[in-house]
Order: C-alpha cells, then sequence, then structure tokens
C-alpha cells in the first residue's frame, strides 16, 4: 500500500471526495451536488467513478492509497460498515455502504459518522494535534460529536456514541427534535431551531433590523441570516446567537462531567457567529464546572474548517484498531 489518503464526505448538499498526503495536505478534490437523488447502488457507483477519475487524472494507482474513509451523516454501525439511518439520503437505511465500496478496491476501506470522521481529523492534523483524549462538537444545522479516548475514536456498543445532540438539557421546551424528544440540545441551539426561535421574538414585539420580504418563508430562516444580523447589529439576532451560545455551553459542561477531556473543539457553520458567540460557550461553561475542573480544560475552535469533513473521512485511514 501507498502513502496517498482518501476521503469522502457524503454530506447533505454536496458530495466531496478528496486525495491527501500522508500529512493531511490535499492534493486534488472533487464535488457533486446530484448524489441526493441517486439510489443505494448509484451513490456507490458515483463514489468508486469519482475516486479512479482522481486517481487517473494525478497520475496515481489504487496501489499508492493507504486507505479510503467515508465520512456519511447518521447513525452508522461501525463493526459492520453499515449505513443505519440517515436524514440526508432518501432510502439507505440499513445499506451495507463500506462493503460495496470495498467490493472494487483491494486497500480497506472506513465508514464512520461524519462527526466522528471531523474529530479523528482535528486529532490528526487541526487543533487535536499533541492531545490524547478530546471531544470534537459541530454546532450546525443540527449537533454532533466525535469522542476521543487514548488517541482512538470511542464509539460505543453500535457505533453511534457522541450524539450529544440529543442530549436532553431542557424538558420544558416546546421545540421538538428530529428524534421526537423534546428540549434535545440540538432542538434548541442549532440551525433547525432558528426559525421557531425568530418567529418567538418577533410575536413578542421585538423589532428586527433585518430587511426580510412581506412574504419571506421563516422556515428558510438560517444560520447565514443571524449572521447578517449580527453584523448590522439586529438586537434579535444578538438575544438568539446568546441563548445558542448559553445552550452550547450547558452541552459542554455536561460532555465534561460525562468524560473529563483535555479538550474540546468546535466546529460547523455556526462559529462563523464570531468571537461573541464562542465567548459565550466559554464563560457558560466555565462558570458551571467552577471548582469542579481540577485541571484546565481547552476549548478551541477547528483548525481543519471548512474541510474538515473531506480531510476527516480520510483521517479515518490512520486510525489503529
Amino acid at each position: 500500500m501507498g502513502n496517498i489518503l482518501c476521503g469522502v464526505d457524503i454530506g447533505g448538499t454536496k458530495l466531496s471526495i478528496a486525495l491527501l498526503t500522508a500529512e493531511g495536505r490535499i492534493i486534488d478534490r472533487c464535488f457533486d451536488c446530484d448524489h441526493v437523488t441517486k439510489s443505494e447502488c448509484g451513490l456507490t457507483d458515483q463514489i468508486k467513478y469519482n475516486i479512479r477519475l482522481m486517481l487517473k487524472r494525478n497520475n496515481l494507482t489504487e496501489s499508492d492509497l493507504s486507505g479510503i474513509g467515508i465520512g456519511c451523516a447518521g447513525h452508522i454501525r461501525f463493526s459492520d460498515g453499515t449505513i443505519i439511518t440517515t436524514s440526508n439520503l432518501k432510502g439507505f437505511k440499513g445499506y451495507p455502504l463500506r462493503a460495496d465500496v470495498q467490493k472494487d478496491f483491494s486497500v480497506p476501506v472506513t465508514l464512520d459518522n461524519d462527526a466522528n470522521a471531523m474529530a479523528f481529523g482535528e486529532l490528526k492534523f487541526g487543533a487535536g494535534r499533541g492531545f490524547n483524549n478530546m471531544v470534537f462538537l459541530t454546532v450546525s444545522s443540527g449537533i454532533g460529536a466525535g469522542i476521543i479516548i487514548d488517541n482512538k475514536l470511542y464509539r460505543g456498543i453500535t457505533g453511534t456514541a457522541g450524539e450529544f445532540g440529543h442530549t436532553i438539557i431542557e424538558p420544558g421546551s416546546e421545540l421538538v427534535c428530529t428524534c421526537g424528544n423534546k428540549g434535545c440540545l440540538m432542538a434548541v441551539a442549532c440551525g433547525m431551531a432558528l426559525p421557531y426561535l425568530f418567529q418567538k421574538k418577533l410575536k413578542e414585539g421585538k423589532i428586527t433590523k433585518l430587511n426580510l420580504p412581506s412574504d419571506f418563508d421563516y422556515s428558510k430562516f438560517d444560520g447565514k441570516l443571524i449572521k447578517q444580523g449580527l453584523e448590522i447589529g439586529d438586537p434579535i439576532s444578538r438575544e438568539i446567537m446568546l441563548e445558542t451560545g448559553r445552550y452550547v455551553g450547558i452541552g459542554i459542561y455536561n460532555i465534561f462531567q460525562a468524560l473529563n477531556p483535555q479538550l474540546i473543539v468546535l466546529g460547523g457553520g455556526l462559529l462563523s457567529w464570531g468571537d461573541d458567540f464562542l465567548e459565550k460557550i466559554k464563560s457558560t461553561f466555565y462558570d458551571l464546572a467552577r471548582d469542579m475542573m481540577f485541571d484546565h480544560v481547552d476549548i478551541k475552535v477547528s483548525e481543519i474548517g471548512p474541510d474538515s469533513g473531506v480531510i476527516g473521512a480520510a483521517s479515518l485511514s490512520l486510525e489503529i484498531c
């Protein structure tokens, strides 16, 4: 086997595939946005075709690869490489994606949850370098996490450990999570909560500086609009940002009490909200931890950034299981 890494990131809006050096530098990449319309076999064929296409255009062969890592949002049974459920793709329940890709390649193929992949990517190439124990938390349209213990991913009995987005932190909340429970961290503190929160504040009589059309579809209200609001001093956007930061801080406190990691790495689209958002997360956590934190716990922002999905997927080939 060679030392070139291959990463496949199956997202809700695009399929990203990249070739990387062993040091995590991207050599080449390709994107597709039509993958969500494909069948299970269609997506598998698309992945295999694009990998071979990139190898060919870089004068590489399969023997140059050390492995292929695939990250996919959803519940993944790691032991047999099966997608249990995913909200990004139609169908795919119980689909043995790893085995179907492996049929065409002699190098090892690894399939894992995208947050697990991003966590391992941060450990190998990002903010987690030099740490043995850490948790990566992605705060975006949803909330997910990957747990690193002694330089290895901790996956639990099924492979679904790290679903901190489904920990309940506000039982009395009106917000219902995708899992059906009320008050999950993911329901109150990520992109899926923003339409409800914004409309709620408007109904309370609060005024926004955002210039939204009269026929605006509030179900489309997202983190990008909050960012715009923060840039122009919109009071509603700031309230939502601070409330979200407080909830994420509470979530990190619960992670701290359960796992006592050396490091928490934060990633995801909502981190674009800026320093005040990060500071609210940190201050909430440190205020709650107080004198129960006997050794300092670092909170850092992802150093890999927008490429964390595909770099994380590629890094899975480096894990020593």
